[in-house]
């Protein structure tokens, strides 16, 4: 008796005790989880950080670690000071709660370009500005001093005194009445309004392109306290940055938009997309491996035992898994699949050959041990060469799938112990009932004929396609796209922001950051940088110091001389009753009314036309207002009245602009751009918006060719894929010596072990081509089907080459296929569910999956058997 037989017959004879021993080490694995389970979902920990560019990203995140792990909010609204003030309230809120949010920026607003903001406009753009608030001076004078509904009405009253008296004419603010009766429409009409003021005092249109840096989207930066032991470490953090936006009103209903994106939420809502979907994939993967179950072995007792044994294989791996990794990553959590996919192929190898054994013997026990006979061999070495397969890739810098390999070659050595212990004591204390039938495939008669008498043809056509396939993966190799953004869904926020951000390159993510020893450098670098053909924007912390500032201070100084007593009036009007707003909004209507009258009743020009419509649209609008309950007027205030403010305080920010230079900017601006050490950072920025791959490949090649140590995500993702890359050819060539040496220390003729890597290398070569074909490329999610599509492979082929050396013929109509078949099946028709899923990376692996897996039964049940031949006449020995 072989020692699986021995095996066999002792847990069968012991059933009891074994099947307890099974359940009570399952329990034990279970409160070993319960209390060790640990989960790191940072991706930033699945590559060696030995390697250089690895070493590279670690010292700018050393540098600069509020860098680090950022969540960026990006709002829009339809004005730019709306944008601005809404950054700011955010900013504010945020920044308040430290313990959630130890760093709170805004790269693009704060009090410094406020303060200076106008220093960084040509000096025409400065004088523009200036002359225009001081033809404002008297609107601003009476604004400043009364900041209220109130107080716009007789404003506006006033400036119709003027048009009335013939000082001024009334196309001369059409643009403020028609700004003022739109946003008055919108509340008049229960919708929410915002006047933009800064629209207001714009620059003219010739200039108003050169002269402003005033957007409608603004950004900050917050870098949040993340909990790594939750699948979305910083969904608190996101959560709470949604509720400060409900709390300020931060709402699309309000015009304003609050969208989150950056490596936080990219990571938080790739979980998320995960998990949509799974109670329909869980349940067609249930279905779908229990009818392929049920086809195989068809007895809901069996059934039950290979579920069980699954069940327990699958927690005593976890255990074992903690035990030598710790902690699990997004990578090596897919032991999961590989576990299941290969554990049940083992289980239901010895259940068929069960079947077939009790068919012939009937006694339960003797069937049991003559499975055990018959499938040992084959069993124990499909497990080892799996095993060692997966142990391959632990030399490997590709960290994430190294530990994969750990525990999945641990799996293996499990689900091949319970498939020759456990499962059959379960069976036996279970008792199924006998077979009746003979178990095989007799439909494939045909077939094995077909292959004895054609197998010359067969071999030709297979190698003919072997080669053209091999050959066409060197011409074309396989298209492995190593960027993660591909990988998840453009339908959630964090990425469909992402790709709006993409198509700007000033907001462009796909930066680049360099480093240099000090500032002087870094602006030396910089002028390197920016001269090459791919490069945009080059920032350093020399950028942010506005040019030519003496000749623009003296114009905004001079100005603020003169406004100064205009916005910072001595006294300002207490805020008004509800009867004086209702009087200033009756004033203001029939001063309009009047000025409209006073217009010529001749033939009009287009602007006078349209001006005096515009006045009379707003004087009606503000009868209505009049006339309307006190919660409209508070609603038209509220449309008004913040945007004033917010004008009037960038007014008194601006006109106190003072020399600026490194010493005297904000101290967190400069820990943006130089780190405690001196060392200075440089950003770049892509001159195009395309944000393919090959685009920034060769961004990353152009900047690197002047700065060979820099950094960022382009850089990243390149030297990750090809990390990934060079990892699975190095664990493909260990694979292919061990399991080689395994192979001839067990089957010991150099034409089995050919024979049974062959049709492996065909499949592998049948399965990149169909990608190829079909347009499926490689990634970091679906590349883990390699290592299943391996295993399966290396399995079944042993299955064969074992079955053929002990003098099996007509390969096709045994048990052997049937086992093959169904536990391919089972294994398909579970993990092809993950089709279903709305993760564009998960899809693409159970594609994969279904291609690798049909190739793997194509190759193994109609070119192996002509590739074996007729069973050798003697046994070798």
């Amino acid at each position: 008796m072989s020692v699986v037989e021995h095996v066999v017959a002792y847990c069968t004879k012991h059933a009891r005790a074994i099947v307890a021993a099974g359940l009570v080490a399952a329990a034990g694995a279970m409160v070993y989880t319960a209390g060790n389970f640990a989960m790191n979902t940072d991706s930033g920990t699945l590559i060696s950080p030995d390697l250089p560019w690895q070493k590279t990203m670690a010292r700018f995140d050393k540098l600069f670690p509020q860098r680090n792990n950022l969540i960026l909010v990006v709002i829009d609204a339809a004005a730019a000071d709306r944008s601005n003030s809404a950054a700011n309230a955010l900013a504010a809120k945020l920044a308040a709660d430290p313990k959630q949010f130890p760093a709170v920026h805004r790269p693009d607003g704060g009090s410094y370009f406020e303060k200076n903001g106008l220093l960084f406009l040509p000096e025409k753009c400065v004088k523009d500005a200036m002359g225009k608030l001081i033809q404002a001076q008297p609107f601003l004078g009476a604004l400043s001093s009364d900041p209220s509904l109130r107080g716009v009405m007789t404003s506006l009253s006033t400036m119709m005194l003027g048009v009335n008296s013939g000082q001024a004419k009334l196309t001369d603010i059409d643009a403020p009445m028609t700004a003022f009766a739109d946003t008055l429409g919108r509340t008049n009409a229960g919708k929410p309004g915002y006047l933009s003021w800064q629209t207001l005092f714009a620059s003219s249109p010739d200039t108003n392109k050169e002269c402003s840096f005033a957007r409608t989207r603004t950004f900050i930066e917050v870098q949040p306290t993340l909990d790594y032991s939750s699948l979305t470490p910083g969904d608190k953090a996101e959560q709470a940055i949604r509720a400060a936006a409900r709390a300020l009103h931060l709402t699309p209903d309000r015009g304003v938009s609050v969208r989150l994106t950056g490596p936080v939420p990219l990571s938080d809502e790739e979980f998320a997309s995960l998990a949509e979907n799974g109670p329909l994939m869980g349940l067609v993967m249930f279905l779908a491996i229990t009818v392929c179950l049920w086809l195989a072995v068809h007895s809901a007792r069996i059934i039950v035992c290979i579920l069980a044994t699954l069940g327990v294989g699958l927690t005593l791996t976890t255990a074992l898994g903690l035990v030598f990794v710790h902690v699990f990553n997004i990578i090596s959590i897919a032991f999961i699949a590989l576990f299941v996919g290969l554990g049940v192929d083992f289980a239901i190898q010895f259940s068929v050959r069960y079947r077939a054994e009790r068919h012939a013997v009937g006694d339960l026990s003797k069937a049991l041990t003559s499975a055990g006979r018959g499938v040992g061999i084959p069993l124990a070495l499909a497990a080892a060469a799996t095993a060692a397969g997966f142990f391959s890739f632990i030399p490997t810098d590709y960290v994430g799938v190294a530990e994969l390999g750990v525990i999945a070659g641990l799996g293996m050595v499990v689900a091949f112990l319970l498939a020759i212990t456990f499962l059959p004591a379960l069976i036996k204390l279970v008792k199924p009932a006998g077979e009746a039938e003979r178990v095989g495939f007799v439909l494939f008669a045909p077939a094995d004929k077909y292959l004895h008498a054609k197998r010359k043809q067969v071999l030709i056509i297979g190698g003919v396609i072997g080669i053209v396939c091999i050959i066409g993966q060197i011409v074309f190799p396989p298209q492995f796209d190593a960027n993660p953004f591909d990988l998840r869904s453009p339908k959630v926020e964090s990425m469909s922001t992402l790709n709006d951000l993409f198509k700007d390159p000033d907001t462009s993510p796909n930066t680049i950051d360099v480093l240099a020893p000090n500032l002087a450098a870094a602006d030396k670098l910089a002028d390197q940088i920016s001269k090459r053909p791919l490069v945009g924007n080059v920032l350093t912390l020399t950028t942010f110091i506005p040019p030519d500032q003496p000749k623009k201070l003296a114009i905004i100084q001079d100005t603020a001389f003169l406004l100064d007593s205009t916005i910072n009036p001595f006294e300002v009007k207490a805020p008004p009753t509800d009867a004086e707003t209702v009087a200033s909004l009756k004033a203001a209507a029939t001063a309009l009314h009047a000025a409209a009258d006073k217009q010529p009743k001749g033939k009009q020009t287009a602007d006078v036309k349209k001006a005096r419509t515009d006045a009379v649209r707003l004087a009606q609008a503000l009868d209505v207002l009049a006339n309307a309950p006190a919660a409209k007027r508070q609603a038209a205030t509220e449309a008004l009245i913040p945007g004033l403010n917010d004008l009037l305080g960038s007014l008194r920010s601006a006109l106190q602009a003072a020399p600026v230079d490194v010493h005297t900017m904000p101290p967190e601006l400069v820990a943006e751009w130089v780190a405690k050490d001196g060392t200075a950072r440089i950003s770049v920025f892509p001159k195009s918006n395309a944000a393919d791959n090959k685009s920034m490949k060769r961004f990353s090649k152009d900047v690197m060719a002047v700065a060979p140590n820099a950094t960022g995500t382009p850089i990243t993702i390149e030297e990750s894929g090809q990390t990934i890359v060079r990892a699975f050819i190095q664990a493909g060539i260990w694979s292919f010596i061990t399991i080689s040496i395994l192979l001839a220390l067990v089957l010991r003729r150099r034409r089995d072990i050919f024979m049974t890597i062959i049709p492996l290398v065909l499949t592998m070569a049948l399965t990149l081509t169909t990608c190829r074909v079909i347009g499926l490329e490689l990634n970091f999610a679906n590349i883990i089907a390699l290592p299943l599509l391996f295993g399966i492979g290396v399995a079944f082929n042993i299955y064969f080459v074992v079955a053929w050396r002990a003098g099996a013929q007509n390969l096709l109509q045994s048990s052997l296929t049937r086992a093959v078949l169904f536990s391919a099946l089972t294994t398909a028709s579970g993990f092809g569910s993950l089709i279903l899923s709305s993760h564009p990376g998960t899809a693409s692996m159970g594609i994969l999956l279904i291609i690798s897996l049909g190739w793997t039964l194509f190759t193994t049940l109609f070119f192996l058997p002509a590739l074996l031949g007729p069973p050798p006449k003697k046994l070798p020995g």
